[in-house]
């Protein structure tokens, strides 16, 4: 069966957030959820078909798509720069310590590009098809549904560096997390909470866990918050000096379902990663008495959720006449017309 927003938002109606009862003010004036609706108003049809087709065979899928959104908002806003391949003026995201060998996705964004551009060519940007996908990642998961503000536009370069500093690290405090998450302007203990719950589907390598497992802040000795009989089953999958690239489930319970199970695990001591726990583990913590609200209350989660994404999906929007809408979200336009150039025997000014 094929994807419809119509239809999906219809059954989504008699959860706890329907496409009538979440009412989330866009603080950004020149993005709109209907920016797209007398240009290309199968856009979401298709981001939406193509996800359902790769979860076919890809159940990691929604999860990968919502990090790349995730990835590319912290680095100097939602711009898709981090969809941008290495070029002579700049070195790609995709280097970067917290993509390289780990961000995934980019050859279901270019499927979508590439259908997209045959619907409604040089319109749609690479920066808004990210965050579509990432909404309609959520809500095939089982997650809530939450209008979209649109009308991005792509930059024209990547941030190599600032993807090595911007992006909040695995093995993070709690006060760390907060510094990064408000150094771009996300500085509300409910975005970093609700965010941090994008970990309840989805994979992480055993290198983001074993220090936690065998030497916890240099102790030699594992992290005192691990709940026992999880840290157990950890060490099965995770063996010290074991192959760090095997894929652990960030939620055991329910692997590959959008729910507030991530919290209930956070409440149990059975965070994957440190920058997780830390949210309910730090004594007095402000983000706790949040944990224990979602994981008691979907409805509540799934609001804050929703209002948190739009929030970060308006961190320093390209607009109006800034960036470009790129051709392939891999290079800039101007590299694909210097080929074309090329091929005819033209030579390029750029």
């Amino acid at each position: 069966m094929g994807f419809s927003l119509s239809f999906s938002c219809s059954a989504m109606g008699a959860l706890i957030v329907g496409c009538l009862l979440l009412q989330v003010s866009n603080s950004n004036a020149q993005l709109r959820p209907d920016f797209y609706f007398g240009t290309c108003r199968q856009v979401f049809d298709i981001i939406g078909n193509v996800i359902v087709d790769e979860l076919g065979s890809d159940p990691r899928i929604a999860a990968s798509l919502l990090r790349l959104h995730f990835h590319d908002c912290f680095v100097n806003g939602c711009d898709a720069s981090i969809l941008l391949d290495n070029s002579t003026s700049f070195r790609t995201e995709k280097d970067a310590a917290p993509n390289a060998n780990s961000a995934r996705g980019f050859d279901v964004i270019d499927r979508m590009k590439d259908e997209i551009e045959l619907a409604c060519p040089r319109t749609v940007s690479c920066a808004d098809i990210l965050t579509i996908a990432s909404q309609i990642s959520v809500l095939l998961s089982g997650g809530p549904w939450w209008p979209v503000p649109l009308g991005r536009r792509d930059s024209l370069r990547a941030f190599f560096d600032l993807a090595n500093t911007a992006l909040p690290s695995p093995f993070f405090t709690l006060d760390q997390l907060k510094k990064s998450f408000a150094d771009v302007g996300l500085n509300r203990p409910s975005d970093l909470v609700a965010l941090s719950g994008g970990h309840t589907f989805g994979r992480a390598q055993c290198q983001f866990v074993t220090p936690r497992l065998y030497n916890f802040n240099g102790t030699n000795r594992p992290d005192p918050s691990l709940n026992p009989t999880y840290r157990d089953q950890l060490h099965r999958l995770c063996p010290q000096n074991g192959n760090g690239t095997v894929l652990v489930n960030f939620d055991p319970v329910t692997p590959d379902g959008f729910d507030q199970q991530y919290y209930t695990n956070l409440r149990q001591g059975q965070g994957l990663i440190q920058s997780d726990q830390e949210l309910f583990s730090t004594p007095r913590a402000d983000t706790i008495p949040l944990v224990e609200q979602y994981s008691n209350n979907r409805f509540v989660f799934f609001q804050a959720f929703a209002e948190a994404m739009i929030r970060m999906g308006n961190l320093k929007p390209l607009t109006g006449t800034q960036g470009e809408i790129r051709q392939n979200c891999r290079v800039v336009n101007s590299r694909i017309r210097s080929v074309e150039n090329e091929d005819h025997g033209v030579v390029s000014s750029i």
